[in-house]
């Protein structure tokens, strides 16, 4: 009997982590470049085998569960505004560096200028270029001042991810193509690492597709993860169910048993 108490308590554990998965995939369907997370179950006959290394201890490591990315394209959007960029090929990612110069991907294309003309995503990682990163100086534009939005300047980004400032060449965008994106590790809603096991390779311009102008959005779609919020929901309840029958079960016999 103790073994329905712990085939019911793994299905719950694995029922609470999708539950999880799929909150969290909801809670960021409208951040830009955002790749959802799903879960899949590996054979029950392999966790079996777990069952047996401690016996009556369900351990987290038993629970036959794991999570991938999902790195389908989201739906590109149209802004107008000339610091989004949507990286049209679901392969390919955006390079990014932190102050303490660790490099970062992501697929998120909202960019911003700072003060200083360096370009930075929208959380305050600095954009790289082919030549470190990207900077857009004021030696390198006519107008003195530097808009927030550069929606004042004449910023062009080519399809083949080069950039120029009214006319002039400033850098190309470093575009990073893993071997395997499932190697990568997130660290944010959009943005990941590589791992010892990441083979990363630079793209040459010709090999870039970027559109100017446009916004990648998150590839969750709001209505399938709500559905299955609510069929993992009703899984788990039928999980309670199973332990509180055979707990009353238990009871009993236990009740009995002293009479006998």
């Amino acid at each position: 009997m103790l073994k329905e108490f712990y085939t019911a308590a793994a299905g719950m554990m694995t029922q609470q982590t999708r539950l999880e998965v799929a909150a969290n995939n909801m809670s960021n369907a409208s951040t830009s470049g955002f790749r959802r997370q799903e879960v899949f179950v590996r054979n029950l006959i392999d966790a079996r085998s777990n069952f047996n290394n401690v016996k009556g201890d369900l351990e987290q490591n038993d629970i036959p569960i794991g999570s991938y990315t999902d790195f389908e394209l989201g739906a590109i959007q149209q802004t107008d505004n000339p610091m989004d960029v949507a990286m049209l090929d679901k392969e390919n990612f955006f390079m990014l560096q932190d102050e303490e110069g660790k490099q970062f991907l992501t697929k998120s294309g909202r960019f911003m200028i700072d003060k200083e003309g360096t370009v930075r995503a929208m959380d305050g990682k600095f954009l790289l270029g082919q030549n470190g990163i990207i900077n857009l100086s004021a030696e390198k534009f006519s107008k003195p001042q530097i808009s927030e939005s550069a929606k004042d300047l004449n910023l062009k980004i080519t399809k083949n991810g080069e950039i120029f400032l009214n006319e002039f060449p400033i850098d190309t965008l470093l575009v990073a193509k893993p071997d395997d994106p499932q190697t990568l590790q997130r660290v944010s809603g959009s943005s990941f690492i590589p791992t010892n096991i990441t083979e990363l390779r630079y793209l040459n311009p010709e090999e870039i597709s970027v559109q100017q102008g446009f916004m990648e959005s998150s590839n969750v779609n709001v209505v399938n993860e709500m559905v299955e919020m609510i069929e993992l929901q009703r899984h788990f309840e039928a999980g309670q169910k199973v332990i509180t029958t055979n707990d009353s079960t238990l009871d009993g016999a236990i009740r009995l048993g002293r009479f006998v």
